[in-house]
């Protein structure tokens, strides 16, 4: 009896693990070329790339650009979406700068721009969610007295309302959610973004099973590419994700994360938004956080957001209407 539970035991071992490793090296679905976004509006000069850094808790420098502002006390710390670079948030933050409307500062994401340590993966869950709050330390700690806005465009915007979440969210006084993604459940969601995602499915089944077990050593693997057209390639793009940086690029669980914030809370989105649904955003900020404002934007789509004349002068009206910092932050 217990000769045959160890053999059928050994099977189901060996039927298992045959089935996750077929899972793993399962290839990656053929994009469509024709189904992505449009980032000719975004394009940005040479001045756009990073000219300093902010120290992470874990020693490495991680690259920053700073737009600053004359007069203004208050300081915008905005970051880019999947694949990117801050590269392309060039054109809102030099204009808000130069508005005096907020010093404006936009990260490389560990993982992401000129030369990561590794592109596409993180050490952790939780580090970029890290990195970020130690660059709102960095920001406070050379601006004292400022008012600090957390922004986010797609899932920078979903990286911004994990902080939001979280146990550093008290260091932020307002938030901008630009086209963000709200996590892979919310309504708000495009199958595929719009095709700009291309999920390896059974990989991820695979990694899920894997974790639920504690096997965490595969972590690495690349589990979400980008369609991202031959003619926006600079070299600098970063265009699949390890398990591990897929996870942390975003919330936890969207509905908590909202619920948590209880501070000024804008969120935009493009009309013809490619990769989410614009009008699914303000029932789900009015169960989650009904004190926040949703705006949608006539006519644009999910890159416009961050260049349109029109959308930028919202901004900057909203990030001026907050009003005088708390002077006991």
């Amino acid at each position: 009896m217990l000769r045959t539970m160890a053999i059928a035991l050994a099977a189901l071992a060996v039927v298992s693990g045959t089935i996750l490793a077929i899972l793993l090296i399962w290839p990656v679905p053929d994009p469509d070329p024709e189904q992505t976004f449009d980032f000719t509006r975004v394009e940005a000069p040479p001045e756009a790339r990073p000219h300093t850094d902010y120290p992470a808790r874990d020693g490495q420098r991680l690259p920053l650009r700073v737009y600053p502002a004359a007069t203004t006390d208050v300081v915008l710390v905005l970051i880019h979406g999947s694949a990117g670079h801050g590269d392309y948030l060039h054109g809102m933050a030099a204009e808000l700068a130069e508005r005096d409307v907020a010093t404006v500062v936009v990260p490389d994401l560990r993982g992401h721009g000129e030369a990561p340590l590794r592109r596409g993966d993180i050490d952790y869950v939780a580090q970029l969610e890290h990195d970020l709050a130690d660059l709102v330390t960095w920001v406070r700690e050379r601006h004292a007295g400022t008012r600090v806005v957390v922004g986010g465009h797609s899932a920078g915007g979903g990286l911004a309302l994990r902080l939001a979440g979280g146990e550093y969210a008290e260091q932020v006084d307002a938030w901008l959610l630009i086209a963000p993604m709200l996590g892979p459940d919310a309504p708000t969601n495009r199958d595929n973004a719009g095709g700009w995602v291309q999920l390896r499915l059974p990989r991820i089944v695979a990694l899920t099973v894997l974790n639920n077990f504690g096997i965490t050593a595969l972590d690495n693997l690349q589990v979400v590419h980008f369609n991202l057209p031959e003619r926006y390639r600079s070299g600098r793009e970063t265009l699949a994700y390890s398990w591990r940086m897929i996870q942390g690029f975003g919330p936890r669980d969207y509905r908590d994360d909202l619920t948590a914030i209880d501070v000024p809370l804008l969120v935009v989105v493009g009309e013809h938004d490619e990769a989410f649904v614009a009008e699914r955003y303000a029932p789900v900020i009015a169960d989650y956080a009904a004190h926040g404002r949703v705006v949608v934007m006539p006519a644009l789509q999910h890159m416009d957001i961050v260049s349109d004349s029109l959308t930028l002068e919202l901004y900057a009206n909203w990030i001026e209407s907050l009003g005088p910092v708390d002077a006991a932050r």
